[in-house]
């Protein structure tokens, strides 16, 4: 009998330390800003590209959004205004929508009476003004996304060069710790990789938003062309 319940009782040692180990784990795994600060001090330059991509994104989607938003009754407007030969009241309507498309019709409004490439001129070199603008601080992202998934191999590197410093100072291969270590290592790897991809991302949504919108003001601008072109005007 007493051999059984020693048995049992180790049985039962176990079992409370595999489920100790298991609840540990879970919680561990549960807790992510514990998970991501273990890998290490080059965490700190992922999240803060990470916080960088995320402002920059959010910042020039809201901005080009804006931006693109269809101004469904500026070039009927303008067009009766100019048939009707009321160039102020056509510049007056620009002036008060004050979008993209409508800075550049302005600037081919102001120099209604000139040559027509000289208001292609000036439509030309406002739309380039206006993109410029659009495409502040995009380039970022890009860069962003080439950074981050290299910072994370530079912390998985520092981290296996630790383990095997480790492994000459106790003179012996352990392979839990290294295993771990080399676990707790790939972190950053990880993290570095995720923030590259999610900056490539929004790099190319951003750029996909301004290109359609170019499209559409390059439209809108050679049909006003067109409008100044016809007979009578």
């Amino acid at each position: 009998m007493s051999l059984m319940q020693e048995n049992l009782t180790v049985d039962s040692v176990n079992s409370v330390q595999q489920q100790a180990v298991a609840l540990a784990t879970t919680d561990e795994n549960l807790n992510l800003i514990q998970l991501l600060m273990k890998g290490g001090w080059i965490m700190i330059p992922i999240i803060f590209l990470l916080f960088l991509a995320l402002v920059i994104f959010f910042e020039r989607y809201i901005t080009i959004r804006k931006a693109s938003r269809a101004d469904s009754g500026l070039m009927s407007q303008i067009k009766s205004n100019v048939m009707s030969g009321r160039l102020d009241a056509a510049i007056a309507v620009c002036r008060s929508s004050n979008s993209a498309l409508a800075r550049m019709l302005q600037k081919g409004l102001a120099r209604v009476g000139r040559p027509i490439k000289d208001i292609e001129g000036a439509i030309e070199n406002a739309g380039k003004l206006e993109v410029s603008k659009l495409e502040k601080n995009i380039n970022i992202l890009g860069i962003v996304a080439g950074i981050a998934p290299m910072l994370g191999f530079v912390g998985t590197i520092f981290g296996v060069i630790q383990i095997f410093r480790d492994v000459e100072v106790a003179g012996g291969i352990d392979i839990g710790s290294v295993s771990g270590g080399l676990y707790v290592k790939m972190i950053a790897s990880a993290s570095g990789l995720t923030v590259g991809i999610l900056a490539y991302i929004g790099y190319h949504v951003l750029n996909m938003m301004v290109e359609r919108l170019i499209l559409r003001m390059e439209t809108d601008s050679v049909e006003f062309i067109d409008l100044l072109d016809e007979p009578g005007v």
